[in-house]
């Protein structure tokens, strides 16, 4: 089985951790025996984060130290005694899923190391489903956690991260059909209407469909059959008396009645 250690240079890839041995120093930085068939180069800008004025005050021959590949030439494999990043900017996209440490917690959100220049930030309402007032109560601070990565900023260093895009949607529950809706299924073209339109549909419905009889027109009728008179009256016909039209009905009625 081929080990980081044992495997030709040209196998490397950036970023493998490997051990090696400090073979020489140089005022630019030093060889470094990591079993390749060509040696291992650290600058002296690549010994630690901190500005270095002297190798030997950082390394020196024989010692053994943990680097990391940075680029693989024909010659020689570049390396760093400088952990490198997780991921590099141009590797975090939308929809990338990380793990990392919740390192500060504000009340508006929590922040997230997950091997990044810049830790991650996961608002409080990207923190879970369902209200939140603090981001304490969701996340402590030392916690391993997973999320999303929602967008990115290269320019102003930012990075918006989401806890609540892992999680399940919450499906609600079907509400219970309307009392209305179950005794009229189909629909009621009257659903729309104004309250005028409702109560016109409500008079037309209830509105009698045989001809009203005032006592006027009964005794009248009556009269007539007794006079063997034509018969009766259409109902219609009064349909659209007037005042005047009763008080003549009114005479010829009494007039009838006292000759026979």
């Amino acid at each position: 089985m081929t080990t980081p250690d044992s495997a030709p240079a040209v196998a490397l890839e950036p970023k493998t951790k490997l051990s090696g041995k400090i073979i020489k120093t140089t005022l630019a930085g030093a060889l470094v025996d990591i079993g390749q068939s060509v040696p291992g180069v650290i600058h002296i800008s690549q010994l630690q984060q901190e500005a270095v004025n002297k190798v030997e005050d950082v390394v020196k021959e024989g010692q053994t130290v943990e680097v990391w590949v940075r680029r693989v030439k024909k010659d020689r494999v570049e390396l760093t005694m400088i952990e490198p990043l997780g991921y590099e900017w141009k590797e975090i996209v939308p929809d990338l899923i990380v793990k990392g440490k919740v390192v500060r917690i504000e009340t508006y959100g929590a922040f997230v190391e997950f091997g990044a220049e810049r830790p991650g930030l996961i608002h409080v309402s990207e923190l879970t489903r369902g209200y939140v007032k603090t981001a304490g109560e969701v996340v402590k601070e030392g916690e391993e956690i997973e999320a999303k990565v929602l967008d990115v900023d290269r320019r102003k260093r930012q990075i918006r991260l989401s806890m609540k895009a892992l999680q399940p949607e919450v499906v609600e529950e079907a509400k219970p059909e309307r009392e209305d809706r179950k005794k009229n299924p189909s629909g009621d073209k009257r659903k729309g209407k104004g309250k005028k339109q409702e109560e016109e549909y409500q008079m037309e419905v209830e509105a009698p469909t045989e001809p009203q009889y005032t006592a006027m027109q009964m005794a009248w009728q009556a009269a007539l059959e007794r006079s063997k008179g034509r018969g009766k009256v259409r109902p219609k016909s009064y349909k659209s008396a007037t005042e005047e039209q009763e008080k003549l009905f009114n005479r010829t009625l009494e007039k009838r009645i006292s000759n026979n």
